[in-house]
C-alpha cells in the first residue's frame, strides 16, 4: 500500500506569518487531494539545534520576534525518520509536534548564556533591520524572507504551541533546550567567549 509521512510545519495555514508553513500547508492539501488515503503529517516547530545557530560569532540573537514565545524540538524527537507505522492508527493524522517547554528569545539567550559563560542577547529588531541585516547574506529573497518570517512567527505568538504529542508517537520526552546545550556544546563554539 503507497502510504505518505510528510513532514510539515507547525501550525500550517495558508495565513501563517511564517511564509514556509504556508507552502507546507499548500504541500499537505495536495497530498490530501491526490486520492492517497494513507498519510500522516507531523507538523514540526523549528528545530532545537537551530537556537544555538541563531546566535552570531558576537553573541547576539536578532530578529523581529519581540516578547513571543516559542518551542522547539530536537530533529530526533519527531521520529520522522521512520515515521509512524501503517498498523498504529495514524493513518489520516495531524501531529503537532513539539517541545515540552515555551520560551522567549531573550530567554532563551540567557540559558545559552549561563550553560555556556559566554554573553550571549536578543535583540528585538524591526522588519526594517531584519530585511536590512540579512540582504548581504547572498540569499535568494524566499529564503531571506522565510528567515525573518520565521522571527515574526514567533512575535505573533504562532508557535508558543506545547503538546504531549512526541511523546505519545515516540514514547519519550523531547529535548529541552537546557539539556540540548549540555549535551552539545559544540553548538556553540562559533560565540566568542567572554573578555
Amino acid at each position: 500500500m503507497r502510504r505518505i509521512v510528510y513532514l510539515s510545519f507547525l501550525g500550517a495555514s495558508p495565513s501563517s506569518t511564517f511564509t514556509l508553513a504556508r507552502q507546507h500547508w499548500a504541500t499537505e492539501e495536495h497530498i490530501r487531494a491526490s486520492g492517497i488515503s494513507s498519510f500522516t503529517f507531523l507538523r514540526m516547530s523549528l528545530y532545537m539545534d537551530f537556537i544555538p545557530s541563531m546566535v552570531s560569532p558576537e553573541g547576539v540573537i536578532a530578529g523581529p520576534a519581540d516578547g513571543g514565545r516559542h518551542d522547539h524540538d530536537r530533529r530526533s524527537d519527531d521520529d520522522g525518520h521512520r515515521g509512524p507505522s501503517s498498523h498504529d492508527g495514524h493513518d489520516g493524522q495531524t501531529y503537532d509536534l513539539t517541545g515540552r517547554e515555551s520560551f522567549t528569545l531573550a530567554e532563551a539567550a540567557q540559558e545559552m548564556s549561563r550553560l555556556t559563560g559566554k554573553p550571549i542577547v536578543f535583540r528585538d529588531e524591526t522588519l526594517e533591520e531584519a530585511y536590512a541585516s540579512r540582504a548581504g547574506y547572498g540569499a535568494p529573497d524566499w529564503e531571506v524572507e522565510g528567515c525573518v518570517t520565521s522571527y515574526e512567527a514567533i512575535g505573533a505568538g504562532e508557535l508558543a504551541l506545547i503538546t504531549d504529542s512526541v511523546r505519545r508517537v515516540t514514547g519519550h520526552e523531547p529535548t529541552t533546550l537546557s539539556g540540548y546545550v549540555s549535551a552539545h556544546p559544540e553548538s556553540l563554539a562559533h560565540v566568542a567567549a567572554a573578555g
